[in-house]
């Protein structure tokens, strides 16, 4: 069954355990004002318990160009600084979120856009997608958690280099500097997406939890802290009952034994 939700700026729909959350602003190339900052942060901050999986998307030709640099002109610096936490609250609801998070990255995904990108957990390009971040270039500074999570996709050396020279990724490119994990010709990355929902949403949920939580905390850590984190989530994660189905599923030879793709 399909129901849907309505915002301004967002289109989101439920499909049984996934929800396919849609930027509607294909006229500004779906670039990010406050008004869509908001609506971000109260969507993933209020996705219901039922949803295993979301995809993110963006309507038209472009994922997101990234901010609305209209708004920002005339800003102080104490107005500069609640507009990034406000974003830096939206997205964060994105990464520490209920559900794993899905990207579908066609078109420009620029400043903003790839800032809003690296906070899901994975991302599908199409082959139309193209990256850069020109803030260097505008006299401005990422301000979305860029700077801690892009530089921890493609290294501080490569994000640099994009942020002096506003060089412009291809989407191979991309894909060969860790933007995306997953590459499809136009129009296919949808499809794609839906495809990876659906099988991530039948996962135990404390394991999509660990995924999702504790694995970025972490890497955070010290070596001897992380190892002590992890065994803690992994005897969690064996509580869960989906957890105690799934082994008994393959230890019955229900399920196939991971295989060569």
């Amino acid at each position: 069954m399909t129901q849907s939700t309505q915002y301004k700026l967002l289109s989101v729909k439920f499909t049984d355990a996934i929800a396919l959350v849609t930027l509607t602003r294909p006229a500004k190339r779906n670039a990010i004002n406050l008004d869509l900052v908001g609506e971000l942060n109260h969507c993933f901050g209020s996705m219901p318990d039922t949803v295993k999986a979301i995809i993110l998307h963006g309507e038209g030709d472009h994922f997101c160009a990234g901010l609305d640099l209209s708004e920002v002109r005339e800003h102080t610096v104490p107005q500069s600084v609640m507009h990034s936490r406000m974003w830096h609250e939206a997205f964060e609801k994105i990464q520490f979120g209920r559900a794993p998070v899905i990207a579908v990255l066609h078109g420009a995904v620029v400043g903003g856009g790839l800032e809003l990108a690296s906070a899901t957990h994975i991302r599908v390009a199409e082959n139309t997608a193209f990256y850069a971040l020109p803030e260097g270039k505008r006299g401005l500074f990422v301000g979305g958690g860029g700077s801690v999570r892009i530089s921890r996709l493609i290294g501080v050396n490569r994000m640099s280099d994009l942020m002096l020279t506003g060089r412009v990724l291809s989407a191979d490119e991309g894909q060969q500097v860790g933007i995306s994990t997953y590459l499809t010709e136009p129009g296919e990355g949808l499809k794609k997406a839906m495809e990876l929902a659906q099988g991530i949403a039948t996962n135990a949920a404390m394991t999509n939890y660990g995924v999702m939580h504790m694995l970025p905390r972490i890497a955070d850590q010290t070596i001897q802290d992380g190892m002590a984190t992890e065994s803690l989530m992994a005897a969690v994660a064996q509580t869960d009952p989906a957890t105690q189905r799934l082994l008994a599923e393959f230890l019955d030879q229900k399920k196939n034994k991971v295989q060569r793709s």
